[in-house]
C-alpha cells in the first residue's frame, strides 16, 4: 500500500516537468525554423540581417536543441533501454550527433556576433557549448567503448547540459516571481544576470558529479563485500 503514493507523486513530478519541458521545447522549434525563413529583425536581437551563416549557427542551434530536449530525457528511462535497447541506441546516437551541432552552432555565433552581455556572458555561454561538446563526444566514446558505467555517466552530464536552456528560463521567471526582477535588466547585464551565465548549468553539473561519485564509491563497496562473502 505505501508504493502507490510513492509512485504516484513519482509520475506526477514527471508530468509536471514534461509540460515545461515540451513547451519550451515546441517553443524553440518553431522559432527555429521560422528563423530560417522570415527576417526576425524586429522580434529578436539574435537574428542578424544579411549575416546568413551566423543565422545558420542559431537557428540550427534552437531547432535541434529543441528536438533533443524532447528525446534526452527518454534516454535515462530503464525500461526502455532494456525493452528496446536498439531504439535506445539509434536515438542516442541522433542526440549525440544533434548535440553535437547545436553545441558547435552556438559557439560559432558566439564567435561571430557575440552576446548581447559582452565579453562575461560571452564567457559563460562558450564555456556552457564547450562542456556540451566534450560531453557529448565523450557519450559517444564510451559507449563505442562498452563501458557502460563511464558512458551512462557522461550521458547524465549531457542531458543536464541539454536541460540548460529550459534551466536558464525556469531561473528567470522564478526570479521575477520572487523579486520583480531585482538586479535584472532587457541587457542582461545585472548583477542577477552575470550570475546566471554560469548558474544554469555548473551547479547542477557539481550536484550530478558528487552523486556519481557517491554512487561509485558505494559501489565499489558493495563489490569488496560480495568478494570477501
Amino acid at each position: 500500500m505505501r508504493a502507490w503514493p510513492i509512485a504516484a507523486a513519482k509520475y506526477l513530478g514527471i508530468a509536471l516537468l514534461a509540460v515545461p519541458l515540451l513547451g519550451f521545447a515546441a517553443y524553440s522549434l518553431r522559432f527555429g525554423i521560422r528563423g530560417f525563413g522570415v527576417d526576425l529583425t524586429q522580434e529578436t536581437y539574435i537574428y542578424t540581417p544579411d549575416g546568413p551563416f551566423t543565422n545558420a549557427a542559431i537557428f540550427s542551434h534552437m531547432v535541434l536543441g529543441g528536438l533533443i530536449m524532447m528525446l534526452a530525457p527518454l534516454q535515462v528511462i530503464g525500461r526502455l533501454r532494456t525493452n528496446y535497447p536498439r531504439v535506445h541506441r539509434i536515438t542516442g546516437r541522433a542526440i549525440v550527433a544533434a548535440s553535437l551541432i547545436v553545441a558547435l552552432g552556438g559557439l560559432s555565433y558566439i564567435a561571430l556576433r557575440g552576446t548581447l552581455a559582452g565579453p562575461l556572458m560571452d564567457a559563460g555561454f562558450a564555456l556552457y557549448g564547450g562542456l556540451m561538446l566534450w560531453a557529448a563526444v565523450q557519450t559517444l566514446r564510451f559507449a563505442r567503448a562498452g563501458e557502460v558505467d563511464r558512458h551512462g555517466s557522461w550521458a547524465l552530464r549531457l542531458l543536464v547540459l541539454v536541460m540548460g536552456s529550459l534551466i536558464y528560463r525556469l531561473h528567470y521567471v522564478i526570479w521575477y516571481i520572487l523579486t520583480d526582477g531585482l538586479w535584472s535588466n532587457e541587457q542582461l547585464d545585472g548583477p542577477f544576470d552575470k550570475i546566471q551565465y554560469f548558474a544554469f548549468y555548473l551547479p547542477y553539473l557539481a550536484a550530478l558529479e558528487v552523486w556519481i561519485r557517491r554512487r561509485g564509491r558505494h559501489g565499489a563497496r558493495s563489490s569488496c563485500a560480495g568478494s570477501v562473502r
